[in-house]
């Protein structure tokens, strides 16, 4: 018979379960060497209750990653019998088209035994900053991106397997930092391991499965109480992704069918894959179209595969949202990053109280820095930017959010520190975020200098840039303007965004990251509110009066309540 629980005991249980994983996070924080893990975040702790199934993942987890696992780790643990798992078995893959779609995203996984029995498997993806290979966007090959290691086992019933670790070891640029890294993710999965057979012979309980069973349950109704709110119909909408120069567009087009409580999304019409490194497999495409539909709908509950259950997605394979091996894919963001959006764009006829304008952060720039130092010693960093979010019908848009990802920024001081590059600049964009009843975001320029000192000039460093909106900005809502385009400058002149470039010293390089697009009609804007935005410095007085209408003395910082008046009427006339 199944257990069943009370209210109060499975609230208890349940938020216990988050807890624990997110101990799991703490322990990543504390122990990791990259940067790119301490500092931003970019990982994702997770655990599944004896069958696969999603369970509880971290509060911070990156949706890229934990959409995608949630597909792919019910696959992975079910290819093998039960019987051939033992305790102390740790399992290690980075194959793209299992899990989160590209090389540098490793995964580390384990059975959790309690009175020998497999009651839970407990994973956690980290975005290695180095997997080896040609940094670059515009590889055409996933051979050419770097180490690619199947499923296999990194240790044996307890036992390393230290031919795995020396293999990857010989193929990245920084191996001390790889396989630290790999040691903080088996930390973090003991953690999960241990605290969950405590709970569990705390609570007097044999497994998980019913707790899971009564979680994802619960989790599944509410998603679907939400959905039920929305008319049913066929919701369309579509994305242009800009290419490299030279290259045609991308088009994603969306059928978002709304039918009671099941949403299917069809992006049967979108663009073929590419010869760069910019398609996407199937479960990272999943994992976008799952963050916008769990945003909308029920935000609030924790994420586990009752999520999941309302959502169906076809994606042709060959397409760019679902690429056939061995498409490259290490770029996979700057498209993948779009399909939040462009729900959101769709379920806007529906759902206008729901939804954001295009973000800035929309996709995020991932800089990939490498090069050796004067003593030869090589080094490897890699920083995640964010843009301006878009504004909802309820909010400006945040400042520099990595959106619809979720990560940090890298503190100038751990950069500095990582790096022989200098930070000359970090600021906000003035007039940068799009003009709308609620204001877009801004985006931020960062400025580096490539050292030429009296040590000597630094060999060359390479910079490998994952971005966009270098020629589409992020696009408003409801009449809301458009953001200000992404920016990326070599010593004052356009540089290449989408490929390796190579810098000496005395190189100074220009980042300008995307504003949020607005939401609503600018005119509709409270002046008060426009002001307070001048004063901060936020937005010009000549693009207050130019988009709000509001006319701002630039000495006393004043309103002029009758030019006010009078710009609005005349253009609401018009």
């Amino acid at each position: 018979m199944a257990r069943k629980f009370d209210p109060i005991t499975l609230e208890i249980l349940w938020r216990r379960l988050i807890s624990i994983v997110d101990e799991a996070d703490s322990t990543v924080a504390r122990t990791a060497f990259s940067s790119l893990l301490r500092d931003a975040h970019d990982y994702t702790c997770m655990f599944t209750d004896g069958q696969g199934r999603e369970l509880a993942q971290g509060t911070f987890a990156t949706p890229g990653q934990s959409g995608a696992m949630a597909l792919g780790i019910k696959n992975l643990v079910n290819r093998m019998a039960r019987d051939t798992y033992r305790p102390g078995d740790v399992f290690i893959t980075n194959d793209p088209w299992a899990l989160a779609g590209h090389l540098n995203d490793v995964c580390v996984m384990s059975p959790i035994f309690y009175k020998k029995r497999i009651t839970a498997f407990t994973a956690c993806v980290f975005h290695h900053s180095d997997i080896g290979g040609r940094v670059s966007s515009d590889n055409h090959e996933v051979y050419e991106e770097g180490l690619f290691i199947p499923l296999v086992k990194l240790y044996d019933g307890g036992k390393l397997n230290r031919s795995v670790l020396d293999m990857i070891r010989w193929n990245v640029r920084t191996p001390d930092e790889v396989t630290g890294d790999i040691r903080s993710q088996i930390a973090a999965n003991h953690v999960c391991a241990e605290k969950i057979c405590r709970m569990l012979y705390e609570n007097n309980m044999n497994g998980l499965d019913d707790l899971a069973e009564e979680i994802i349950g619960r989790t599944e109704r509410s998603m679907r109480e939400g959905i039920k709110k929305v008319p049913d119909g066929i919701y369309r909408a579509q994305g242009v992704v800009e290419q490299m120069e030279g290259k045609e567009d991308i088009i994603i087009k969306a059928a978002v069918q709304v039918r009671g409580s099941d949403i299917i999304v069809d992006l049967a019409e979108s663009s073929p894959q590419v010869n760069w490194g910019g398609n996407v497999v199937y479960n990272f495409t999943y994992a976008y179209v799952h963050m916008a539909v769990k945003s909308m709908f029920d935000p609030d509950i924790p994420n586990n595969e009752g999520c999941a259950r309302p959502i169906t997605l076809k994606a042709p394979e060959g397409t760019v949202v679902n690429c056939r091996f061995p498409a490259a894919v290490a770029a996979r963001m700057q498209i993948g990053h779009f399909m939040t959006e462009i729900i959101y764009r769709a379920l806007s006829q529906a759902a206008a109280n729901r939804v954001i304008a295009g973000s800035g952060g929309t996709p995020a720039t991932m800089n990939v820095f490498y090069g050796r130092r004067n003593n030869g010693k090589p080094w490897h960093s890699v920083i995640i930017r964010g843009g301006g979010m878009g504004a909802s019908g309820a909010a400006d848009g945040h400042y520099v959010a990595i959106f619809p990802a979720n990560g940090a920024n890298t503190p100038v001081e751990i950069f500095e520190s990582d790096t022989p590059l200098i930070v000359e600049k970090r600021e906000l964009l003035v007039d940068s975020g799009g003009a709308g009843r609620m204001k877009g975001g801004l985006g931020r320029r960062v400025v580096l200098r490539i050292p030429d000192d009296a040590d000597g000039p630094l060999p060359p460093v390479n910079l490998g840039i994952q971005s966009g909106r270098y020629r589409y900005p992020p696009e408003g809502l409801f009449s809301g303007k458009a953001g200000a385009k992404a920016q990326f400058l070599v010593n004052g002149k356009p540089g290449n965004p989408y490929g390796l470039t190579q810098l000496s010293g005395g190189d100074v390089v220009t980042m300008d990251a995307a504003g949020g697009g607005g939401y609503g009609d600018p005119l509709e804007r409270d002046p008060e509110m426009v002001l307070e935005d001048v004063i901060q410095g936020y937005v010009s007085p000549g693009r207050a009066e130019e988009d709000y209408g509001v006319v701002v003395d630039p000495v006393t910082m004043r309103i002029d309540r009758e030019a006010t008046n009078s710009v609005r009427q005349s253009r609401k006339r018009v």
